[in-house]
């Protein structure tokens, strides 16, 4: 390291200071009070606050630049930089830019990995672990001047507006997909590929049944009734006798138990797998395009339908199969339909079990859906999927500009990748 980088490398306490300032009486009841539950773990932006009233106890009074670091459970990495002026609570450190320090820059250095580390290699107590200002201020940083410390928190604020555009986006694409579902559930789509108009605007459209009003062309039917009349199956999966722990293998066959269906998709990071030749001993077992697994156990809202990439896995110990032909039934529709709260009250209202709610074959065979043409469910569904999709798109977006911060803030906030080329660029006129 040069003479000049390691001049770059200063106590903590060069950037900040902590302020003390306490208030209990007088208070400003119209002022902003931030807990520690209004700062995310890792976040960048409050995610809410609440009036000064709302607060008896003695707070802490902070300014708009100061950073709010939070003391209590350090490992929850909780630091952000104060938007306003106001109170909060004294489990939050109120830290506050030196001269020559910017306040965005000390905010970035203050959510670092090194910062937190420290924060929790040095709190005290075992249920409710807090660090002290006294522990932290001595740690050393990276410090560089003020121009470089501007430009680095330039290029990582734009990154942050980047996560929180692309954070309000996925927020209000899932809003909107639950609206959506709502209408094609309850009012589904006509011959001319439109929503039918409501209940209260159409009521010629619709007929009263047990699940409200549906539209007339629906059929009022069970799961039972349709696997019934067209040789489908409802059927529990293998019992803990068939299916033992020390079967599992690291590479094999996929078992879907309840904990891998995760809002409605069938997750794969921790799933169990078994070899060939046991999941051929247990062939009626085996899943096929358009089944649904439900779980049987616990959760009972749980439940995916299987698509062509999932066939041969196995319906796991805990689960129920149901393999409706795709002429009456479109899996992925019914899946929807499965965990709205109309069938979630049929569901829970017949669950068996006192100390954990369980399902079985004759509770899923009574349960009562208002079922479309399979045209209309395959609409629906094409239509919940591409929100769905647009959704995932997002989300993969999101998860990508997360990580290049966090790799930018690796680099940038210990002194590894260097902006002083970027100082050196003509500004514009």
């Amino acid at each position: 390291m040069s003479d000049c980088e390691a001049t770059c490398y200063r106590a903590l306490s060069t950037l900040v200071s902590q302020v003390d300032a306490k208030i209990t009486v007088r208070k400003d009841a119209t002022r902003p009070y931030v807990g520690l539950e209004n700062i995310p773990s890792r976040g960048a932006r409050l995610i809410g606050w609440s009036l000064a009233s709302s607060s008896i106890s003695t707070n802490s009074i902070f300014q708009a630049g100061d950073v709010l670091f939070g003391k209590l459970r350090p490992n929850l990495r909780k630091c952000v930089v104060a938007p306003f002026d106001g109170y909060c609570s004294t489990d939050i450190l109120v830290l506050r830019a030196n001269t020559g320090v910017d306040p965005s820059f000390a905010g970035k250095v203050l959510r670092t990995e090194q910062v937190g580390a420290a924060a929790e290699m040095t709190s005290v107590g075992t249920k409710m672990p807090r660090t002290s200002w006294k522990q932290l201020s001595e740690l050393e940083v990276f410090c560089p001047g003020f121009l470089e410390q501007s430009k680095i928190a330039q290029v990582l604020d734009t990154l942050d507006n980047a996560i929180h555009e692309t954070e309000a986006i996925i927020a209000k694409l899932k809003a909107v997909k639950q609206g959506l579902l709502h209408d094609l559930l309850t009012r589904g789509i006509d011959a001319n590929g439109e929503l039918r108009p409501p209940q209260a605007e159409a009521p010629h459209l619709y007929k009263p049944s047990p699940l409200g009003w549906i539209p007339k062309e629906w059929e009022e039917t069970s799961l039972g009734e349709i696997a019934r009349r067209s040789g489908g199956i409802l059927q529990t999966g293998p019992f803990g006798s068939q299916l033992h722990a020390h079967e599992y293998v690291i590479d094999g066959i996929p078992v879907v138990m309840p904990q891998d269906m995760v809002d409605g998709e069938l997750s794969t990071e921790n799933i169990a797998r078994i070899t060939e030749r046991k999941a051929n001993a247990l062939s009626r077992h085996r899943v096929k395009p358009n089944d649904l697994v439900f779980s049987r156990r616990g959760d009972l809202s749980r439940c995916v339908a299987i698509g062509d990439q999932h066939t041969g896995w196995l319906c796991g110990t805990g689960c129920l199969l149901a393999r409706l032909p795709r002429a009456e039934i479109n899996a992925y529709w019914l899946a929807l339909v499965y965990q709205q709260p109309v069938i979630q009250s049929q569901v829970m209202g017949r669950a068996v079990g006192s100390t954990m709610a369980n399902l079985n074959t004759s509770i899923l065979e009574a349960i009562l859906i208002g079922r479309p043409a399979v045209n209309e469910q395959d609409e629906i569904a094409r239509r919940v999927a591409g929100a769905s999709l647009r959704i995932r798109a997002e989300e993969q977006e999101l998860q990508k500009l997360r990580l290049e911060k966090a790799g930018l803030m690796d680099d940038l906030l210990t002194g590894r990748v260097r902006v002083t080329p970027l100082l050196q660029e003509p500004q514009p006129a």
